[in-house]
């Protein structure tokens, strides 16, 4: 029989329980597969969690080297500056050639340890933006649920672990061993679209003074055309310094700010109403079920109708 693949978790201080813990159900033995999992600290003994209280860790940074894969559960508070050790130990596994992946703000780890540059990569959605500015060598990708770089991989927040772990098993074992370990958690397999349509509301009409009634007044316009002139009419502006106070303001264009707010008011309506999709999609001002959709899928990189089954529930 061949030896388990070992799988360990670096629990660091900090870490999330929830983060922890998926690794923890997804390879561990009594599966039925092939794998083995054990935790680790920076020292063996007891680590302090963020939930008050604390993980029994029965080894030391010494288990990374053993280690066939290693998962870094993402801790708080966000890219708090690990120990230097942690990150040598992590580049000398990768150097080893051990599969290193991270958990939601475990990202933080690897990317201070050198091992995104380079590379796609991804983390909660509240901590992309940070990740990105503090290292920007690396791509960050903020509304998937998980990268997979080969040897390096990266989920975004929380759940998204799960998704990640099922994917390698699925790379390891197929399909059906990662079916039937989802099923034993009683969770999807595969979930479609990414982490964007987790987020909150995309657009706040309230950033930034000067246009702030401006794009209030907006918001009770989407089921009409709005144009840029009459934006600029209401700011009592030129159309020119108009766009310019725009972006300064929001970081976008009038029309793509308007399109969010098309996108954010479908979602409410999705997840509170029984609306057929294309009447929607009229109210909010973007015409179309088809049209709606498209906007959808690239913006939340899921469909309204998976999006109303996820957040309001099937009937």
């Amino acid at each position: 029989m061949p030896n388990p693949h070992k799988v360990v978790v670096l629990v660091l201080e900090g870490a999330l329980p929830l983060d922890v813990g998926i690794p923890a159900e997804v390879f561990h033995p009594d599966t039925g597969f092939p794998y083995e999992v054990s935790a680790c600290g920076v020292v063996a003994g007891t680590v302090p969690s963020n939930g008050g209280f604390g993980y029994a860790v029965p080894h030391g940074l010494e288990a990374l080297a053993d280690a066939d894969t290693i998962i870094v559960p993402g801790y708080a508070p966000s890219g708090r500056p690990i120990p230097a050790e942690v990150c040598d130990a992590l580049r000398s596994a990768a150097s080893h050639g051990v599969r290193i992946a991270s958990i939601c703000y475990g990202a933080f780890a690897l990317a201070d340890a050198g091992l995104l540059d380079g590379l796609r990569a991804t983390t909660h959605w509240d901590a992309a933006e940070k990740l990105a500015k503090r290292h920007p060598q690396i791509s960050v990708e903020p509304n998937v649920l998980f990268v997979d770089e080969g040897s390096v991989l990266t989920s975004a927040g929380a759940a998204a672990g799960l998704d990640l772990c099922l994917h390698i098993v699925r790379s390891d074992l197929g399909v059906g061993p990662a079916n039937e370990i989802a099923r034993g958690l009683v969770t999807a397999p595969f979930r479609s679209g990414g982490q964007a349509q987790y987020l909150p509301k995309a657009v706040d009409a309230s950033q930034g003074e000067t246009l702030a009634a401006t794009r209030e007044w907006a918001l009770t316009q989407l089921a009409e055309p709005v144009t840029i002139a009459e934006l600029a009419a209401h700011a009592r502006m030129s159309a020119r310094t108009f766009l310019r106070r725009f972006a300064e303001e929001t970081g976008t264009t009038p029309l793509q700010w308007i399109l969010r707010a098309r996108v954010d008011t479908a979602r409410e309506l999705l997840e509170s109403t029984r609306m057929p999709v294309d009447q929607i999609a009229d109210q909010v001002g973007l015409g179309t079920g088809a049209n709606l959709r498209l906007h959808f899928r690239r913006l939340l990189d899921t469909s309204p109708s998976e999006y109303r089954a996820t957040f309001a529930g099937r009937s």
